[in-house]
C-alpha cells in the first residue's frame, strides 16, 4: 500500500532505541528524511542509519523534559529540512517507578517530565512550524492511561494526561493538524523490562500472557510503528483525535 511518505520530513523525539528506533526506520524505508532527537547519542547506531540512508537521517542530541534543549534541537533541524515539518511523533516514555497510590514528590516530577511534559515541550516547541505545513502530531502513550493495570500511578495518571491533551489538541489545531494517539500494551524489546522480567521467573510472565491477553504474546516494536506510520500519512487523513490501542486485546474496555 502507498503511503505516499517520500521525502516527508519527519521529527522523532525520543527515536534511539526501541519503539522510537522502529518509528525511525519504517518512516525511512517509506523514503521520508527523518530527525532523531534523543537525550543520548548511540554513535554505532548513527554510523550505520547513515551508511543506509545517506542524506536521509539526522541524529541531534536534547532532552525532551527541558523546552530550551528541545528548541535548540529545533532550529538545527529548520536549517536541515529546509524549514518544513510535515511530521512529529513524541514518543519520550519511562514506565518505571514505584507503585505507590501517592508518590512521593521526587516520584512525581519524574514521571510527569518524562511521560507528559515531554510531549508538552514538543508541542510547544514545534507546532508552529507543523500548522504552517498542515502537518500531523501523534503522541506514543500507553494502555496504562486508559484502564487501571496495576501500572505505577504516577505513570499512568501522565499518560491519562496524555491521552486528554491530544484530545484537546486535535480540535484546536483543526482542520490544518491531525493529532492522534497510539497506545501500546505489552510490546517485547530486546533488552527491555520485559524480557528482564522473562529472565526473572519466565513462568509468571507466560501465565500472565495467557490470563491477561487474548492473543497470548507480547507486541513488536514493527507492530506499533506499522501502526504510526499510517496514521501519519494521507490515508489516514479523515483520522484525528483517536486513541489506537494495540495491545493484543489486554483492556477490556469497548
Amino acid at each position: 500500500m502507498e503511503l505516499d511518505l517520500h521525502y516527508k520530513q519527519v521529527v522523532v523525539v525520543g527515536g534511539r532505541q526501541g519503539i522510537g528506533l522502529s518509528i525511525v526506520k519504517n518512516f525511512l524505508r517509506e523514503g521520508s528524511v527523518v530527525h532523531v532527537i534523543s537525550r543520548t547519542i548511540d554513535l554505532s547506531l548513527v554510523d550505520d542509519l547513515e551508511h543506509r540512508y545517506t542524506s536521509r537521517i539526522f541524529f541531534y542530541q536534547a532532552d525532551a523534559t527541558l523546552e530550551e534543549s528541545l528548541f535548540l534541537a529545533f532550529k538545527k533541524i529548520l536549517i536541515n529540512s529546509n524549514f518544513k515539518i510535515d511530521i512529529l511523533i513524541s514518543n519520550v516514555g519511562n514506565g518505571s517507578g514505584i507503585v505507590d497510590y501517592i508518590p512521593d514528590e521526587m516520584e512525581w516530577e519524574i514521571s510527569w517530565n518524562n511521560n507528559f511534559k515531554s510531549a508538552l515541550n514538543s508541542v510547544r516547541v514545534f507546532s508552529s512550524i507543523i500548522t504552517e505545513c498542515k502537518g500531523s502530531i501523534t503522541f506514543i502513550s500507553s494502555i496504562a492511561g486508559i484502564e487501571h493495570l496495576g501500572a505505577p500511578v504516577s505513570y499512568s495518571t501522565a499518560k491519562s494526561a496524555l491521552n486528554a491533551f491530544a484530545k484537546s489538541l486535535s480540535y484546536q489545531f483543526s482542520p490544518d493538524v491531525r493529532v492522534n494517539v497510539v497506545a501500546p500494551g505489552n510490546i517485547f524489546i530486546e533488552n527491555g523490562v520485559w524480557h528482564k522480567k522473562l529472565n526473572q521467573n519466565s513462568e509468571s510472565v507466560e501465565k500472565m500472557l495467557r490470563d491477561k491477553v487474548p492473543l497470548q504474546r507480547f507486541g513488536l516494536p514493527d507492530e506499533v510503528s506499522d501502526l504510526v506510520v499510517f496514521i501519519s500519512s494521507n490515508r489516514a487523513s479523515f483520522i484525528t483525535g483517536a486513541c489506537f490501542v494495540i495491545d493484543g486485546g489486554q483492556t477490556v474496555g469497548y
